[in-house]
């Protein structure tokens, strides 16, 4: 035998027959409990040209510093600070950061299916819609570490 035939097969992962989602745009991964959500310095850039202000502006109403990593802001309850309310939609939906982008497909949330479950209880669009591949989920997982 030679030594690519001793390699075992990795493990599939418990999603490798895909999973589903679609987006309802319920805005609750946008809302609820405190969180934090990563920003680089591009997407900084991204966000104010599409408001139309400068990158110090978003910088200093729009961030913080979480564990010397650039977050965005939330409001007092919890919501993104570029949450509306009213509309419960995003107002920076095509320069939304990476991290956004990829939810559901974290890899807190892909970990185990308990994990996938528990963050499907506020997420309507998981389970339903679009059937999303196995290398579609591991390409946006790998995208971010959250």
């Amino acid at each position: 035998m030679n030594v690519e035939q001793q390699k075992p097969n990795p493990v599939a992962p418990w999603y490798a027959n895909g999973l589903q989602f679609k987006c309802s745009q319920c805005g609750n991964c946008c809302t609820g409990a405190p969180g934090v959500v990563w920003v680089t310095e591009e997407e900084v850039e991204q966000i104010a040209k599409s408001l139309d202000r400068s990158v110090g502006e978003v910088r200093l109403f729009h961030t913080r510093l979480v564990h010397r990593k650039l977050s965005l802001t939330e409001h007092t309850n919890g919501d993104c600070t570029f949450f509306d309310q009213k509309s419960r939609r995003c107002t920076i939906y095509d320069a939304r950061p990476l991290q956004c982008r990829t939810w559901p497909f974290w890899n807190s949330n892909l970990e185990s299916k308990a994990a996938w479950d528990e963050a499907a209880v506020d997420c309507p669009g998981m389970r339903h819609g679009n059937f999303v591949n196995l290398q579609d989920i591991e390409n946006l997982a790998s995208q971010i570490d959250v």
